[in-house]
């Protein structure tokens, strides 16, 4: 049992979207609208969050605006105490909405962006998505909440993190997160046209670094490692349901946004379970809680507190089994799996790619 409660809830009301992200953290089969949570349902979830010990909420999808129940959820989320902040596309956002939204009690918007132009947006989501976005941030500013943006970096755009710097800058954020890719469901499935060479990412770095610098004071700038390229893994969330919580459109509670991966767990619905007895007691949520569970090399390895032996869900996309070293650390027996990806990504010369080569996020007939 884990005596730590969760500090944030990302709650995703629905996979609707009208983006089609190459890179979309959403699983591969999306929650049809049907079977999504009701109102009540999301209700009682959050009135369990918040006793559980959840201090703030992330409401995402998919798209969170295609509910038209979400304003009543932020009003909700906040009459119990809840730091709210909404996950857009910028689709549908719109100075009466985002004014509804205000009046609700919303405390902060991110804002997501594929590139610092149009057709970079409409190669990355297949919609040409870039002038609503803007309009989305205008929306966002007019209405007085603060504006965090987005953007999720790889092969395709890393070569323009200047301009897309500016961009955000441009635009009026007060944070930018720069995510480099991280390869699970569809950005797995389209790892070789995504995986940037390290020289992309050398040069990147030394730019974030400057523009962070120069920046200082009136935009913060958070660098998302690309852990294909390092050493060792990405320390998994601060360990395996540590610090936060995943509650998909459907009910089903994950110990992180991606976990619905590892199909040999059975995750539990918030349906049928109080959110407290499935944050401590759910055998899923504890199967990799703590260093018991480890193999070697992780078991006797001084950074075993420091990564907490990688990320599981990653282990199980790369060898099919969770309970295995993240393949990105060096020492992992299944190392060869990350180098041989990063090798191929080096000996790619060319960094452009065509819509027909990407596989994009959609509905019913995903193919794995």
């Amino acid at each position: 049992m884990n005596s730590q409660p969760p500090y944030g809830l990302l709650a995703e009301l629905t996979h609707r979207c009208p983006l089609q992200c190459v890179y979309c953290s959403n699983p591969l089969d999306l929650v049809e609208r049907s079977a999504e949570l009701t109102t009540e349902d999301w209700h009682r979830v959050l009135d369990e969050a918040a006793a559980l010990g959840v201090v703030q909420v992330h409401l995402s999808g998919g798209e969170p605006l295609a509910r038209p129940d979400v304003v009543e959820l932020v009003e909700h989320a906040r009459r119990l105490g809840l730091f709210t902040n909404l996950i857009t596309s910028g689709v549908g956002f719109t100075v009466a909405r985002g004014e509804e939204l205000a009046a609700a009690g919303l405390n902060s918007v991110q804002l997501s962006v594929q590139g610092d132009d149009p057709k970079m947006t409409e190669l990355v989501a297949k919609a040409p998505a870039f002038d609503r976005k803007r309009r989305a941030a205008e929306a966002i500013r007019q209405c007085g909440l603060p504006l965090s943006m987005n953007a999720v970096l790889h092969r395709l755009n890393l070569d323009r993190l200047a301009e897309i710097i500016d961009l955000a800058a441009e635009w009026g954020a007060e944070r930018l997160e720069l995510a480099n890719t991280q390869y699970y469901g569809w950005a797995l499935r389209n790892r070789r046209d995504l995986l940037p060479t390290r020289e992309q990412l050398e040069s990147a770095e030394v730019i974030y670094r400057r523009r962070s610098e120069e920046l200082r004071g009136r935009m913060e700038l958070i660098w998302i490692l690309p852990d294909y390229h390092e050493r060792f893994p990405k320390p998994c969330m601060g360990g395996w349901a540590a610090r936060s919580l995943t509650v998909a459109p459907d009910g089903t509670a994950y110990p992180c946004p991606v976990a619905s991966t590892i199909t040999t767990l059975n995750f539990p619905s918030v349906r049928d379970t109080e959110l407290s007895r499935i944050w401590h007691d759910s055998p899923a949520f504890n199967a990799y809680r703590g260093q018991d569970w480890m193999p070697e090399p992780c078991r006797s390895c001084d950074r075993r507190d420091v990564d907490f032996g990688g990320c599981r869900c990653q282990a199980f996309e790369l060898t099919g089994d969770a309970s295995r070293t993240d393949p990105v650390c060096v020492y992992s027996p299944d190392h060869h799996l990350v180098a041989d990806a990063v090798t191929d990504a080096r000996t790619r010369v060319d960094a452009s790619t065509e819509r027909s080569s990407l596989h994009y996020r959609r509905y019913a007939g995903a193919a794995r």
